[in-house]
């Protein structure tokens, strides 16, 4: 189904007859790709192999590249094979070999470009907030990328499970709690004056407030703190997770795991010290001193022996404390616990959705997995950089509800879950995002989203244009190749040889990380269908519906639904909905 990977093993096959003439013993053909060229005038396929096996065979790369290419030609699905530049090789296909394409694009449906099983467990960790507020703009981008890398992966092959680490330890959620009790006073009807420094002022724990108070009464009031904490800690949290649930449903997000920090604290840390134990015993952890920060020293600075992880030895900056000065564990190493924890449920790779402001983990994630796994398992940190809002190029003011910044329900019910997503994939992750709210509800070919959602229900309204004409559209999966071959038009062939690019792109954004590539290749193939749409307006032989050739247009009724699978497949994968009309 992967016409640029069945190209590949063909011209490995061929390159392995060359060198068998050429006696050159064993050499790596790995590095051999075959992709679409980047101009279309220059053919169908391009690949790299006389590039990267001319220095191996001690050959001028022009000169093997018109030795592979002699056998290239004898392929009967090679039209031409050309030389250009250094030595890189051209290849144009017959039509046949689209149209034969197109009639497996039409037979897998909606699973064209799925991989097969590759035996792979795969968590993806995204969101993660601290529960101690709703999910703002800025995890909305981090979720939205998360779940569409996780959708990636499974539809590539992997088994993936998608997860949220809940931060429920530390020192953010006493806060929290304390917060809370301020609001459960209001709710009683205490005068609290103005939000003590420190507490979290946002109005949405009014709500949770007045409801801790009808759960307990006034009983609370006569406890002390050290009775009270907890019980308000542990419905705070419970009532915060509940509202991040829903926020993240209203993006059609829904995490397999939601992991408890607490949980590797609890009997006196004993999950976090028995990994330290374990990697004390592999020569990982060892009672040392740091070196002081450079530049200026910190006020609270102190040179003392500590509980450090040698993570230098497997890749990163510096060696990283595991417990504080007053016996307690690090972040850092609860982090190292969780990953344990990870490798121990049988995942091979660790996928951390992060922010921007975390671009420190990478390389300590890194190590981590080196350190715990013995490299059995990796570690992969995507970075998710800032979303600006704009309304009408204007900056949009903070939310009232939370105080501070702009919630991600605010974005959703104003502009729709669709918008939201595909927004948010239409800028790599790493780049800052501007997100105009007027920009993403504009019906136009400036606003993505609906341009390509637009492509699918343009589809289905040719279909039903094609029905209303007495014409059988019930089998348009099932069209011949004989009737394909009908297409030969070459805004026809190139819509279909855009169709073929989609195995290859699921395959490498999953394996890259990068779901802002399939936001971009949906939005070509949208161009690209609505382009030839549009030529059958000028022309009107092109026309997809020919009421006269009933044939020709079964043809291009089969082209226009594997278009729909495709986009539909593709939309699927982001989250975003494939309307069969829009008005």
């Amino acid at each position: 189904m992967n016409l640029f990977a069945d190209f590949e093993q063909r011209i490995r096959q061929s390159v392995e007859a060359l060198l068998r003439t050429m006696e050159a013993g064993e050499v790596d053909l790995s590095r051999i790709t075959v992709e679409p060229p980047r101009d279309a005038s220059h053919g169908d396929l391009a690949t790299n192999a006389a590039m990267v096996l001319a220095k191996p065979l001690g050959q001028k790369p022009r000169d093997l590249a018109e030795r592979i290419a002699e056998g290239l030609r004898a392929d009967p699905d090679v039209a031409a094979v050309e030389i250009a530049g250094p030595g890189f090789i051209n290849l144009r296909l017959h039509p046949q070999v689209w149209t034969r394409h197109l009639g497996a694009i039409l037979a897998a449906g909606t699973d064209y470009g799925r991989g097969e099983p590759t035996g792979r467990k795969v968590n993806v960790e995204y969101v993660s907030a601290n529960p101690t507020g709703p999910l703002h703009v800025g995890h909305c981008r981090g979720a939205v990328v998360g779940d569409s890398i996780a959708n990636l992966l499974a539809f590539a092959g992997d088994a993936v499970t998608k997860e949220y680490y809940i931060n429920d330890a530390g020192e953010q959620v006493n806060v929290l709690a304390r917060s809370v009790y301020l609001r459960y006073r209001e709710a009683l009807g205490e005068p609290i004056g103005d939000i003590p420094a420190g507490l979290y002022p946002g109005d949405y724990l009014k709500t949770v407030g007045s409801a801790l108070s009808i759960r307990y009464g006034r009983d609370l009031l006569a406890q002390d703190e050290s009775e009270w904490l907890p019980l308000v800690k542990s419905y705070a949290i419970a009532a915060m997770m509940m509202s991040i649930r829903d926020d993240l449903r209203a993006l059609a997000i829904q995490q397999d795991v939601f992991f408890s920090e607490k949980t590797l604290h609890e009997g006196n840390g004993g999950r976090i010290t028995a990994i330290i134990d374990d990697l004390r015993g592999k020569g990982f952890v060892y009672q040392g001193t740091l070196p002081p920060p450079k530049g200026q020293l910190p006020d609270d600075w102190e040179d003392r022996e500590q509980t450090l992880l040698r993570s230098t030895e497997v890749g990163d900056d510096v060696d990283r404390p595991l417990v504080k000065s007053d016996g307690s564990y690090t972040y850092f190493a609860a982090d190292v616990a969780y990953f344990a924890d990870k490798f121990a449920r049988g995942f091979d790779e660790m996928v951390y959705v992060l922010g921007a402001d975390h671009g420190g983990y990478v390389k300590r994630l890194e190590a981590v997995a080196r350190a715990v796994s013995g490299g059995a398992a990796q570690s992969d940190v995507v970075l998710c950089q800032l979303v600006k809002l704009f309304r009408n190029g204007e900056p949009v003011k903070m939310s009232k509800r939370a105080g501070e910044f702009v919630t991600l329900a605010d974005v959703v019910q104003e502009v729709g879950r669709d918008a939201v997503r595909f927004m948010m994939l239409f800028r790599k992750s790493d780049a800052p995002l501007d997100f105009d709210f007027q920009k993403v509800t504009e019906q136009s070919k400036d606003n993505p989203v609906f341009y390509v959602q637009y492509a699918h229900a343009r589809s289905r309204s040719i279909v039903r244009q094609a029905a209303a004409e007495g014409m059988d559209v019930s089998a348009l999966d099932r069209v011949d190749a004989a009737t394909l071959e009908r297409l030969t038009d070459e805004g026809e062939l190139g819509l279909v040889r855009k169709l073929a690019e989609y195995p290859r792109l699921v395959q490498s954004a999953a394996q890259a990380k990068e779901p802002h590539r399939l936001a971009f290749f949906l939005y070509d193939v949208a161009s690209a269908f609505h382009a030839q749409y549009n030529r059958g307006k000028d022309h009107p032989e092109l026309r997809f519906v020919k009421p006269d050739d009933a044939k020709t247009t079964a043809a291009r009724l089969g082209l226009v639904q594997a278009v729909a699978f495709v986009i539909a497949s593709g939309l699927d994968l982001v989250g975003v909905s494939a309307p069969e009309e829009m008005r």
